[in-house]
C-alpha cells in the first residue's frame, strides 16, 4: 500500500507540473483539436467552387453535356468566352481552369477521329490545381464515353466492372486522416509529455529530491507512465468524441471502449519510450531532436500513411516492433469496420509485449541514469 500511495502521489505531482507548463498545456489543446482538424481536411478531395471558363467552338449537343456537366460545389457556374480571352484571364487570376472545346468536336467524335480539347490550369492555384485537373478529365471522359454510347450500342460480349467501396462508399479522404492523426498526436504527444516531464525534473534540480527520498526508481517511472498516459487518453477520448465523431462526422463504428484500451497498452508503451529518451538527452532541444529521429519512423512506416505492404520487405520486418504499426492497424478494424476483439486481439497482445519490453528497457536506463 505504501508503495501504491506513492505512485500515486507522484503522478499527481506530475499532472500538477504539467498544469503549470502554458507551452504543453496549449500544445496539448491544439492537437487534439484543431490539429487533427486541420491534417484532416487540409488536403482537398476535390476541386471546392473553383473558376471555370470555357471557349465553346463546336456548339454541340456533346460540347453542351460537358459543360453543364460543371456543377456546384466542385465548380462555378462556368463562365463562356472567347479564344482571345483566355490567356487574359490566366494572367488576371480570374479563372483557375480554362477548356477549349474545337470546332467540329462532335463530329470527330462520331467519326473515332479522337479530338483534343485543351485545359489550361492556374498552377499558383495549387489547392484546386492539384486535384482540380485529374476532377475535370474524369468529368470529360465519362460525359463522352456516355455521349458515344447512346449512338454506338455496346457488343454482346462487353464487360464492365462494377467497383463498390466498402466502409467508405464516397471515399472521403479526411474520415481516414483524421483517425491517422488522432493516432500521431497520441503517439506524439505521449513521448513529449514523459520525455519532458523527465528533463524538467533535471533542469529544475528536483530529481535528486526524488533520489534521497524512499522511493524506488519502478514507482517513479511508474508514476510519470500513469500520470502522462491519462492525460493524453483523456485529450484522444475528447478528441474521438467531439472533432472526430462530432465536428468531422466520421461515422465510427466499432466498439470505442475496445479501441480505448487498444490505446492504453500503446500509450503504455510510449510513454515508456518518453521516459527511455529522457534518461538519454540531457536538454530539452536534445530531448527534441531525439524525438524527431523516433517519430518520422512510427508516423510514416507505420502503416498510417502508406501500406505497408507497399514498403521494403526488411521495412515491414523492422516496423513489426513498432507499437504504432499494430495500433494503425486494430484503430483502423475498430472505427471502420466494426472489429470486435476476436480479430483484433493478436494486436492488443502485440502492443502489450511490446509495451513491457519498452518499459523494462526504461527502467534499466533509468535506475543506470539514477546510479
Amino acid at each position: 500500500m505504501a508503495r501504491l500511495a506513492n505512485i500515486l502521489q507522484l503522478g499527481i505531482k506530475e499532472i500538477r507540473s504539467l498544469y503549470r507548463d502554458p507551452a504543453l498545456m496549449l500544445l496539448i489543446i491544439y492537437s487534439f483539436t484543431l490539429g487533427i482538424y486541420l491534417s484532416a481536411t487540409g488536403e482537398p478531395e476535390a476541386p471546392f467552387r473553383a473558376s471555370v471558363a470555357i471557349v465553346d467552338e463546336d456548339r454541340s449537343q456533346a460540347s453542351l453535356r460537358i459543360v453543364n456537366a460543371f456543377q456546384l460545389p466542385y465548380f462555378l457556374p462556368p463562365e463562356f468566352i472567347d479564344i482571345g480571352q483566355m490567356d487574359r484571364g490566366m494572367d488576371a487570376g480570374r479563372y483557375t481552369f480554362t477548356l477549349n472545346i474545337p470546332p467540329n468536336f462532335q463530329r470527330d467524335l462520331l467519326a473515332a477521329r479522337q479530338p483534343t480539347i485543351q485545359l489550361n490550369v492556374d498552377a499558383t492555384q495549387i489547392s484546386q490545381a492539384f486535384t482540380g485537373a485529374g476532377h475535370i478529365q474524369r468529368i470529360i471522359s465519362d460525359e463522352v464515353a456516355d455521349f458515344i454510347g447512346t449512338y454506338q450500342h455496346p457488343s454482346p460480349g462487353r464487360i464492365e466492372a462494377v467497383v463498390r467501396a466498402e466502409f467508405n462508399a464516397n471515399l472521403n479522404r479526411s474520415w481516414f486522416g483524421a483517425i491517422n492523426e488522432a493516432i500521431n498526436q497520441i503517439t506524439m504527444l505521449s513521448i513529449i509529455l514523459t520525455g519532458a516531464a523527465l528533463i524538467r525534473e533535471r533542469e529544475h534540480g528536483t530529481i535528486e529530491h526524488l533520489l534521497v527520498m524512499p522511493v524506488t526508481s519502478f514507482e517513479i517511472m511508474l508514476a510519470k507512465v500513469w500520470s502522462m498516459g491519462l492525460i493524453v487518453l483523456l485529450a484522444s477520448v475528447f478528441a474521438l468524441r467531439i472533432i472526430v465523431e462530432g465536428w468531422l462526422q466520421v461515422p465510427l463504428r466499432g466498439s470505442q471502449t475496445l479501441y480505448l484500451f487498444g490505446a492504453t497498452l500503446l500509450l503504455f508503451a510510449t510513454t515508456s519510450m518518453g521516459i527511455f529518451l529522457g534518461t538519454l538527452a540531457r536538454s530539452m532541444p536534445q530531448l527534441g531532436l531525439l524525438i524527431i529521429l523516433v517519430l518520422i519512423p512510427l508516423q510514416i512506416l507505420s502503416g498510417g500513411m502508406t501500406p505497408r505492404e507497399s514498403m521494403p520487405e526488411l521495412v515491414q520486418r523492422i516496423m513489426f516492433v513498432a507499437p504504432t504499426t499494430h495500433f494503425v492497424e486494430l484503430a483502423q478494424a475498430i472505427l471502420f469496420r466494426g472489429a470486435g476483439l476476436g480479430i483484433v486481439w493478436p494486436h492488443l497482445l502485440a502492443l502489450a509485449i511490446i509495451g513491457s519490453a519498452f518499459f523494462l528497457a526504461a527502467l534499466l536506463r533509468l535506475r543506470k541514469a539514477q546510479e
